[in-house]
């Protein structure tokens, strides 16, 4: 059997693993504003994560990356690899996509041994706890790959980028931490790029800088969002921005 062969067959075992995402269909998007009834962690200490992370439940690392509105979490699989031993949680508001992540999670992990043991998925609203779940300076990355672009302008209060949200964001972020941001919508990419430019606590990341990221190449295909734009010929609009320290 050729190495071709080898990686088909291995392919097919994989996705008859996998769950099927037609059980776990949701409402595209939720109103990040309303009440939800899931438990919350009072502190980032209360939170136990040895059920999420078993491989290292006797390490003392702590989760650097956040993937705010994981959505069905192709970009936690995609960076799994390329960062084996940085722990990564996706935050999703929807209940039933995010019972989708844990379960394609297990899966991988169980045909997989030894991989995808850094990367987990809580259900929660990160507009509103994300403190509850990471400390000061606690997180190097945040991602926010296609949100809810709200387009009325009453809802622009529930965009997920804001200028006071961006508060809490340098709170977790420890200077140097990049926030990742893409869309499809152009006026919601104004709309972000604006606020973080705004922001006196984040700075622009040149082109330069970004073409030899490895991260960055991810934004816009990791993700299922990203993928359909990329089917129709869409066009996308990013703006990744560096923590930086305060200056008076």
């Amino acid at each position: 059997m050729s190495k071709n062969d080898n990686k088909i067959t291995e392919g097919k075992r994989q996705s008859a693993c996998l769950p099927r995402k037609r059980f776990y269909r949701a409402r595209a998007h939720s109103n990040p504003l309303s009440d939800s009834h899931f438990p919350i962690p009072f502190s980032p200490a209360d939170t136990d994560y040895s059920q999420h992370y078993p491989n290292f439940v006797h390490s003392n690392l702590k989760i650097q990356f956040a993937d705010i509105g994981c959505g069905f979490g192709g970009l936690l699989i995609k960076l799994s690899p390329l960062f084996p031993n940085t722990l990564m949680l996706g935050m999703e508001l929807r209940d039933k996509v995010s019972e989708y992540v844990k379960e394609r999670i297990l899966a991988l992990r169980s045909s997989n041994l030894g991989q995808y043991e850094n990367i987990s998925v809580v259900r929660t609203n990160s507009m509103k706890y994300l403190p509850n779940y990471f400390g000061k300076a606690q997180l190097s990355k945040m991602f926010f790959l296609f949100p809810d672009p709200h387009f009325k302008e009453k809802n622009h209060r529930r965009r997920v980028i804001s200028i006071p949200l961006l508060d809490e964001y340098a709170y977790v972020l420890d200077v140097g931490g990049i926030i990742y941001t893409i869309t499809d919508v152009e006026e919601l990419g104004d709309w972000m790029k604006h606020c973080l430019e705004t922001h006196p606590l984040f700075a622009t990341i040149t082109d330069e800088e970004l073409s030899v990221d490895p991260v960055f190449e991810l934004l816009a295909c990791a993700t299922e969002e990203g993928q359909k734009v990329a089917r129709n010929g869409g066009q996308t609009f990013h703006a990744v921005y560096r923590r930086i320290a305060f200056v008076e």
